[in-house]
């Protein structure tokens, strides 16, 4: 029996049926490793987390929901949260390809977030592709100065 918006609906209208199916991604598992301060706010320095995709993206946003002080605690909002006034100059022409991640997909001056040991920002940023079993680092160093 057709439910009332297939019958409403002419036939030259309806989806197919593999168009309503919903779509599911792939479970992935990795390990986390926490350092700094985000190791204090967690309580713990490593454990297994699994995510639905298979992106850095995917698994800071269901990280993120489930923790929603470490996106405080990493992600930068604007520019000046991202930069760190150093003491060293900038030059003017950096040498090689330097490229920066988008405003929002940023970390704040010291904290990193490393896939298998390579920055983020290194690779494809938050679109940085990860498998099962990666290595995923949130880094946030304890800083002191004399």
């Amino acid at each position: 029996m057709p439910t009332t918006s297939e019958a409403a609906a002419p036939e030259s209208e309806s989806a197919p049926e593999s168009a309503s199916a919903p779509e599911t991604k792939a479970e992935t598992t990795v390990t986390v490793r926490c350092t700094g301060h985000v190791r204090t706010e967690l309580g713990e320095y490593e454990f297994e987390y699994t995510f639905e995709g298979d992106t850095l993206r995917e698994f800071l946003d269901e990280l993120f929901e489930e923790y929603p002080e470490l996106q405080e605690m990493l992600i930068a909002e604007s520019e000046e949260e991202a930069t760190h006034s150093g003491w060293a100059p900038t030059p003017e022409e950096l040498p090689g390809t330097w490229t920066k991640n988008p405003a929002g997909e940023q970390t704040i001056a010291y904290a990193r977030i490393l896939v298998n040991g390579h920055f983020n920002e290194n690779e494809k940023g938050f679109d940085t592709e990860i498998e099962e079993g990666d290595r995923v680092a949130l880094v946030y160093p304890f800083m002191f100065c004399c």
